[in-house]
């Protein structure tokens, strides 16, 4: 048996780090158009470094929490394969001992415009912060914006058509093309359940859905697996 899962921003919430387009989110805070699109960034890039500076800070003092403890030991434990794709930019499935997909990117990562090469990034960077490799000063985080391709693309269709259970945790589908990774996975014959606070946007396309906070719900439906 194959399961494919797809978390979001919910997964993290509970370790402090906010959400995007629930009430109070990112995205009620900020104009995305301003900080998280190319246009944004080439019309100010000092503002778009300071706000993924500050995304930084805030997620590198953030822990794992059980809902992240759960799938590492629903990867590690259960006897068919569990893939892992999260849209989320902190690195909190690796350190509660996943492996993901990050279909958009890391902010704990930048990368240069010019070569394309790719770092861990500095707490702090700068917008004439040279390329380790090129020596341009042409580097930017690396997150996909919106109105860029999103990564592992090739990989996750593969990981859609082959799941007999898509799983999507803690996302609005809101957001394309994770939107419809529901609806490819069921077109493919997989069983759906969602797992969320709040119904998604598309919650008449899951079978099941299990409504509560991840760090309760998901270790709850891992221990029905094992």
């Amino acid at each position: 048996m194959k399961i494919t899962i797809l978390t979001g921003a919910g997964v993290s919430a509970e370790s402090g780090l906010g959400t995007f387009r629930d009430k109070g989110g990112v995205w009620t805070k900020y104009d995305l158009q301003e900080v998280a699109t190319p246009q944004g960034f080439a019309r100010d890039p000092e503002k778009v470094i300071d706000f993924y500076n500050m995304r930084r800070k805030n997620a590198r003092g953030a822990k794992p929490n059980a809902a992240h403890f759960a799938l590492a030991r629903l990867q590690a434990e259960f006897r068919g394969e569990v893939e892992l794709i999260t849209q989320n930019v902190d690195s909190l499935h690796e350190a509660a001992g996943s492996t993901a997909l990050h279909m958009h990117g890391a902010h704990g990562r930048a990368r240069c415009m010019s070569c394309h090469a790719k770092w861990d990034a500095p707490l702090v960077m700068a917008v004439d912060d040279p390329c380790p490799t090129c020596g341009e000063a042409t580097t930017r985080p690396d997150v996909v914006w919106f109105g860029e391709t999103p990564h592992y693309l090739p990989e996750i269709a593969t990981h859609l058509a082959s799941a007999d259970l898509f799983v999507a945790i803690g996302t609005s589908g809101t957001v394309y093309p994770a939107a419809g990774f529901v609806a490819e996975a069921r077109g493919r014959g997989a069983r759906t359940l969602e797992i969320n606070l709040e119904p998604s946007n598309f919650a008449d396309l899951f079978d099941d859905v299990i409504l509560g906070p991840a760090s309760e719900t998901v270790p709850q439906w891992v221990d029905t697996l094992l």
